[in-house]
């Protein structure tokens, strides 16, 4: 069946239990077509997850996941499992696809900061703010063994060919691989004793604090340090560097199939690709702004999408663009993975997405056919103009650089540097007689090998693609074994205000005093100091974290001889949110065929790290409520301007609001051009302003209606020459409007005709009056009656008419071809006389019936 739900019960029921809802395939076909060449692909709009046959390029089955409407969805999945990771909520849910039966479900931690990942049946969920990565049992999402440990800040996270799961640590400059633990026969049971994921293999990468970016390969890692701009690839044991040419930071695509490495550089949108430890090809990507997403290697070709616009630009190996797929033409993301010997591009808002063949072969999907329940999403609004270039320079100096001695060490911590248009690639500490190269997320330093009881100061300045910034240096410290203890612990708050606050418990200076504590947030793959503190809590302002991503803190006391301790254990994950911003693109329209009602709609709201759980619309007085980003607004007044105004709320409260002005439909006004006439009928144009409906008009006079066009009506069968006033009438769901205009219809001559005969009498017959009978005589009665006769009109006299009337036959014989009638003509002559309709042809074809009955 297509278009209807899954009724077998078992699977209904597990579905809603989870609250997901699937359509499209029976469960009997889904079995089988869980092993062809098909991908899930989510579709944020519709809140759907539709498998896509990479074969048929066709949907053949779509899962419902309510309350995900706008959410974003991480879907990991092989021929038999899929599992999603909510990023708004933080639920993990796991499907089987044979069955299309929800396994289980576990909650994590919201926003961004975990990942999920699945090869066979080994699944993982990657902390990597805490440095957790634990594995799971995909059936019942229940933990097997104990979990691999890392320091804080990790990145990485995903499956090679082979089944290894790479970590990279930047604060080590290393690399590692995990397997998992053979899965217990029954799910949910506990692994035999001794049985875990286990670290296998680690490789030196990077020096430490570089910035690190992983992409894993058929078989191995390759791991892009941005901060030296090099790749370092490692397969099967074996690491090998590749010197890049960048001057920008770069990424990768979190997986890469094939030998070739591609290496894509936002900021001059510039593609490295890297072989066997060298840089091979560079190529440029077309288009404007620095919306790339990281270049995919599939089947000889590199595919690399631009998020401004949705276009797809493939290039052959030797870097030549060879195909252009057109995207939306709108912001948004755009998700490329090769799956089932096929390449699969999804952007999540939109309805369509592609299918790319080994042969490179391009076909389009329409992710809501098939008779799947549910309309369009409404329009979104066209994008706005692409903003200024900045002006680009070197980097400014760093902020608060500070330092803290340690027992023959110091901590070097700054704030960011302004980048000045060109995005930073790394920082550089100098001191001691030592440099270092830091990424541009970590901004904080271990220097290690330094003398107790000698004066120290360090520098930091930040590097672009312009060159390197001005350095500011920090304060002078004095390592020293007189170290205080770092506090026992830490716990974090994200508070609705934007703010969080981060505690503590005192610490001990080791017989010195506490002077202050320095606080570090970690977030995946990058550390950077939150500020500092003499309190044993520090609220770190709204804006400064990044709403949506998690954080962990660590602490480290210093005491009033400048003595830093060893970080702190890190703290709870948080994820810093407030209330939602605005909504943008807000329009609101009339409503042609409601009264006193509005259409409004709008692009989502930021939501700050929170889920938006409505939208209030107000408008003079009315307010309604919604979950969608459309709303109609009904009970205002008629011809009304309102100011409309839209507001997002979530778990923090209400935000700001979007505000934008319309007008209900108002009754229609009429304004009259211009009027003609003819005999019988009268044209009014005119034109109406419909008040924001859909008028329909009508014009009426002496009991005739004409209907249609509302900017020109004729009204027929009147009479000829007679006034009239024509009242034209405007309708709209409003209500109506009138006007009226007069107008003469035009009378109607005829011409007397009596044309003489050519032989005898018949010569003159026509030229005078006679006694007895002649032609043209005007009677004052329909008849010929000499005591009644008016009087006689030659030949072509001119006479108006007025109406027509049954009266005496004549027949007018050869002087007026043969015209024979008993018709008579009321015309203008002495008063208002008749004259026989055989010796009167009427102007405009003779046409008896443009009069009427007398």
């Amino acid at each position: 069946m297509r278009g209807g739900l899954v009724t077998i019960g078992t699977v209904a029921a597990l579905l809603a239990a989870m609250g997901l809802t699937v359509l499209g395939l029976g469960a009997a076909d889904n079995a089988v077509a869980s092993f062809d060449a098909s991908s899930w692909l989510w579709s944020t709009t519709r809140s759907e997850l539709a498998r896509v046959n990479g074969v048929t390029a066709r949907v053949d089955t779509r899962m419902e996941v309510p309350g995900g409407r706008r959410h974003q969805m991480q879907v990991a999945q092989t021929d038999r499992l899929l599992i999603l990771r909510d990023l708004n909520t933080g639920r993990v849910s796991s499907l089987d696809l044979a069955t299309l039966q929800i396994t289980a479900t576990t909650p994590t931690a919201p926003g961004l900061g975990v990942s999920v990942a699945l090869h066979e049946d080994a699944a993982f969920v990657v902390d990597a703010v805490q440095g957790i990565v634990r594995q799971l049992d995909p059936r019942a999402l229940t933990p097997v063994g104990e979990p691999v440990r890392y320091p804080p800040g990790i990145t990485g996270g995903t499956f090679d060919g082979a089944g290894k799961l790479w970590i990279a640590v930047p604060s080590e400059g290393t690399v590692s691989a995990v397997t998992a633990a053979e899965l217990p026969e029954t799910p949910g049971d506990a692994p035999p004793a001794g049985l875990s994921p286990k670290r296998v293999e680690t490789y030196d990468v990077a020096e430490p604090a570089h910035e690190l970016v992983v992409s894993t390969l058929d078989e191995g890692v390759a791991v892009l340090d941005r901060t030296s701009a090099s790749l370092v690839t490692v397969v099967g044991g074996q690491t090998q560097r590749a010197e890049l040419s960048m001057t920008a930071p770069g990424s990768l695509p979190t997986r890469t199939s094939g030998p070739q490495v591609p290496v894509t550089v936002s900021g001059d949108r510039s593609v490295h690709v890297v072989r066997d430890s060298r840089e091979v090809k560079r190529f440029t990507v077309p288009g404007t702004g620095a919306r790339l997403s990281p270049a995919v290697s599939w089947a000889g070709r590199f595919y690399c999408a631009d998020e401004n616009t949705g276009t797809v630009y493939a290039f052959d190996a030797e870097g030549q663009l060879v195909q252009t797929v057109k995207g939306s033409g709108r912001p948004g993301p755009v998700e490329l993975e090769v799956r089932e010997n096929h390449l699969f591009i999804n952007p999540p808002d939109s309805s369509t997405a592609q299918v790319v063949d080994d042969r490179n072969q391009v076909r389009e999907v329409d992710k809501y056919a098939n008779d799947v329940l549910g309309g369009d999403p409404p329009p979104v609004a066209p994008p706005p103009p692409p903003p200024k270039k900045p002006k680009v320079s070197k980097p400014g100096a760093p902020k608060s650089v500070t330092a803290a001695a340690g027992d023959a060490s110091a901590r070097v911590s700054w704030q960011a540097a302004a980048s000045n248009g060109a995005e930073i690639t790394r920082y550089v500490v100098e001191g001691a007689g030592q440099t270092h190269q830091v990424g541009a997320n970590q901004r904080a330093l271990e220097i290690t090998g330094l003398t107790n009881g000698e004066t120290y100061t360090f520098s930091v300045h930040a590097v672009n693609a312009k060159g390197e910034g001005p350095a500011r240096r920090s304060n002078p410290v004095v390592p020293t074994a007189e170290v205080p203890d770092p506090p026992a612990s830490v716990t974090a708050e994200a508070r609705p205000d934007g703010t969080v606050r981060v505690s503590w418990p005192e610490a001990d200076g080791q017989g010195n005093k506490i002077a202050k504590y320095a606080v570090t947030a970690t977030s995946a793959g990058a550390s950077a100091p939150a500020g500092e503190s003499a309190k044993t809590e520090l609220v770190v302002p709204a804006g400064q974290l990044e709403y949506g991503t998690q954080y962990a803190f660590t602490v480290t006391a210093v005491s009033d001889k400048g003595a830093g301790s060893k970080a702190s254990p890190v703290s709870n994950t948080v994820v810093p949110f407030t209330t939602p911003k605005a909504p943008t693109a807000l329009r609101a329209s009339t409503v042609a065929d409601q009264p006193g009602t509005i259409a409004v709609q709008w692009s989502p709201a930021v939501d700050n790290g929170r889920p938006v759980t409505k939208y209030v619309v107000e408008a003079a007085g009315k307010s309604v409520e919604v979950t969608d980003v459309q709303a109609t607004v009904g009970g205002l007044g008629n011809g009304q301007n309102v100011t409309v105004k839209v507001k997002a709320v979530n778990e923090a409260g209400s935000g700001p609001e979007a505000s934008t002005t319309a007008r209900t439909v108002a009754e229609p006004r009429i304004t009259v051009t211009g009027s003609s006439a003819d005999a019988t009928s009268v044209t009014v144009t005119f034109t109406v302003d419909a008040g924001g409906g859909r008028a329909t008009c009508t014009a009426a006079t002496g009991g005739k209606t004409a209907s249609g066009s509302c900017s020109s009506l004729r009204v027929t069968g009147l009479t000829p020459g007679t006034a009239y006033t024509v009242t034209l009438t405007a309708s709209n769901a409003a209500g109506k409007g009138t006007a009226s205009r007069a107008q003469t219809t035009d009378p109607v001559y005829g011409i007397a005709t009596c044309k003489n005969g050519p032989d005898g009498d018949q010569r003159t017959y026509c030229d005078k009056d006679v006694a007895g009978r002649n032609g043209n005589e005007i009677f004052e009665v329909p008849r010929q009656d000499n005591d009644r006769q008016a009087g006689w009109v030659p030949d072509g006299r001119r006479l108006r008419t007025y109406c027509k009337v049954k009266g005496e036959d004549v027949d007018a014989w050869i002087y007026n071809n043969n015209k024979q009638s008993t018709w008579w003509i009321q015309v203008e002559y002495q008063g208002r006389t008749y004259i026989p309709w055989a010796w009167l042809n009427l102007e405009g074809g003779d046409d008896l019936d443009v009069l009427p009955a007398c």
